[in-house]
Order: structure tokens, then sequence, then C-alpha cells
């Protein structure tokens, strides 16, 4: 308002200096300025005066690269705009208003292009006069989130044969014993229902069945965030993860052991429980000690051990597992090594190769 308090003063010192001097020719510019001044800072309260601006996300959640769908819609009080401009962090730039309209609305697609959580500041209107003289601001309350997911990447094989190996069930508690494994010597005080009678019968002697866990022979795709040498490579590793866990569980199950688990989570063909990791995925933020394998890792038959630092060796307690495949996948290339596959701007490379059961990613 301090255009029209400027303006509207200048008019009324012309109007008091013509008086004052008897020059009537002052008056007539005076009187205009005032006139001007009042015009245009009513105009504008009017306009302002019960206005609003809303914006309208297409989802709260959101792949990298992937289109947003966003439209915001702004509406005058009890004038139409006199003109101005929409202000929104998500346009390029201000959109101008028509002057005497009474809505606006502009339709965008917008894409990011990194993961993670963004707080996205409110629109806002920008009222001005036709001649700039009066402008006012109306903000609209409230911030608006997004969640941008990783993006799910191809796996593509770099030499012969399939890059991923499936088998077993995943299972949602690690060591629960599920699964027949065989036969054993009974051991006093296992329970009647694992005593296989039909090898009492023939005259085997009491046997008892062998349990194994539940998700043993499935693989397991683990996520070390630590030490990563820039943000781009801890990027380039979650996609990475992102990308295996969610081809190996369209293929038949799986799991995923995050940073900070001690517990790896089941993802089975159903993707019911995709949408959660997915979530916890984009959210990955840079660690300084790497995952706590624990039992999930000594009950799968195949590990994709993903290593946000480059060159980053993996753990010798995996390797020490004759029957288990394990993979290491670090971002960019390993110098002297072949890679087994590439994914996400990482490449995977077979440290043992453990019992081999390819499936098709």
């Amino acid at each position: 308002m301090r255009g029209a308090v400027a303006t509207g003063g200048l008019g009324l010192v012309l109007v008091l200096l013509g008086v004052a001097t008897d020059a009537e020719p002052l008056l007539v510019p005076g009187v205009s300025l005032m006139a001007l001044a009042a015009g245009a800072a009513g105009w504008v309260a009017a306009a302002a005066r019960g206005a609003r601006v809303e914006r309208e996300l297409g989802s709260h959640r959101v792949m990298e690269e992937e289109p947003l769908s966003v439209r915001i819609t702004a509406r005058a009080g009890l004038l139409p705009f006199p003109g101005g401009a929409l202000v929104d962090s998500l346009l390029p730039e201000p959109a101008p208003l028509r002057a005497s309209r009474a809505v606006a609305r502009v339709q965008i697609n917008v894409r990011f292009a990194r993961r993670g959580a963004r707080s996205l500041p409110a629109p806002a209107l920008e009222l001005r006069d036709p001649l700039g003289v009066v402008s006012r601001t109306v903000a609209h309350v409230g911030d608006a989130r997004v969640l941008v997911l990783p993006r799910v990447h191809p796996v593509t094989a770099t030499g012969d044969g399939s890059p991923l190996q499936t088998g077993g069930r995943a299972a949602p508690i690690a060591g629960a014993e599920v699964e027949l494994d065989g036969l054993r010597p009974y051991r006093e005080g296992a329970p009647a229902s694992r005593i296989h009678w039909a090898a009492l019968a023939r005259g085997a002697g009491l046997l008892e069945r062998r349990m194994r866990p539940e998700g043993e022979g499935r693989p397991l795709v683990v996520l070390d965030a630590a030490g990563p040498a820039e943000a781009d490579d801890l990027d380039a590793a979650v996609r990475a993860a992102a990308s295996l866990a969610h081809a190996l569980s369209r293929a038949g199950g799986c799991s995923i052991l995050l940073p900070g688990d001690r517990r790896a989570t089941a993802l089975e063909a159903d993707g019911l429980a995709w949408p959660a990791v997915h979530a916890r995925l984009a959210l990955v933020g840079p660690g300084r000690m790497g995952p706590a394998l624990g039992a999930a890792a000594a009950g799968a038959r195949a590990v994709y051990y993903v290593a946000a630092r480059r060159g980053a060796p993996a753990p010798r307690r995996l390797l020490r597992h004759t029957q288990q495949r394990v993979v290491l996948v670090v971002p960019g290339r390993l110098a002297g090594r072949r890679a087994a596959f590439a994914v996400a701007g990482c490449s995977g490379y077979v440290l043992a190769s453990g019992v081999r059961a390819a499936v098709g990613a």
C-alpha cells in the first residue's frame, strides 16, 4: 500500500500547493492522483478480501522423473482481479493474472530428479492494479508434502545367463521353522508331530522330520548405506536395491534388509508389502555402520549386497557359506572385474556362485 500512500500524498501536495498559490493547473493533476490512489487501493483491497488460492496434487507419492499433475486455482474476492501474478515454487515463473477475471487456473506437470521427502511452500497471489500503484499478497496457508520414490530400473545382464536367482519361500519372521528339510534321528523332547511314523513302520527306527526356516533359499537384498563418497552414489545404490528387490519379488519373492533393521522384510509376488518398502527406500540417508546381517543372510541361498561406497568389499561372513551365492553391487564399475549385470548406474559382481538356480528377471 506504500505506492497508494505515496501517490495520494503527491496529489494532496499538488492540491494544497494549487490552493495556496491560486494555481488552478495544479488542482486537476492533484485531484486525479488522489482519485487514482483511492481507486487502485479500493480495487486491490476488494479483490483481496475473501480471495483464495489452492493447489491440488495428482498424488502425494511420485517416482523420480515421472510427471506429477499439479493444478493451481486462484479465486478473487469481492471484485475481479485488477492484475498481478500467481506465484508458486513449482512454476518456472509467476503466471500473470488477467484483469477483470474472477478465476484463474494453471495446470502443469512437474518432475523431481532425486528421491526424498519434498516440502512445497504454499502458493500465493500477488495482486496489483494495472498501473502498478498498489500491490498486495494473499498467501495460502499450509505447505504440501510429496514423497519422491527411487526409480525402478531394469536389471540388464552383461554376461551369459540370467542375472538373478530365486528359490524357496520368503518369511516374515526369521527363524520360523515351517519347511521340511529331510529326516534325522529322533531327539529326545522333540514334539510328536515331527515323528515320521511311516519310517518307523518300515523298521527304519524312530526318525523325526527336520525343518528349516521359511525363506531359506529365497534371495536377500541387503542395502549398505555407509560411507558414500557423494550423494549420487547413495542414490544409485538405493535405486539398485529397489530395482533388485522389485524384480526378485515379482519373480517369486525375496527379502530385503534395510539400514537400521535387524530383521529382513519379506516381499512376496503379490506386491502388498512393496509400497511400504519403496517409501522407506525413499528416505534412506547415509550411515556410518554397515547392516546387521544376522540370521537373515545365513538363511538365504543368494545375497545381493548393495553398497553405496565405491569399491566396498562384501562382508567376509557372507563368503564363508559355500552354498550361498553372493553378489556385490556397487556404483560404477570395479577395475579388472567383469560384471554379471548392470542396474541403475551400478554393477553386480558374483563373488561366490553357490547353488545355481537362475530365474529370469
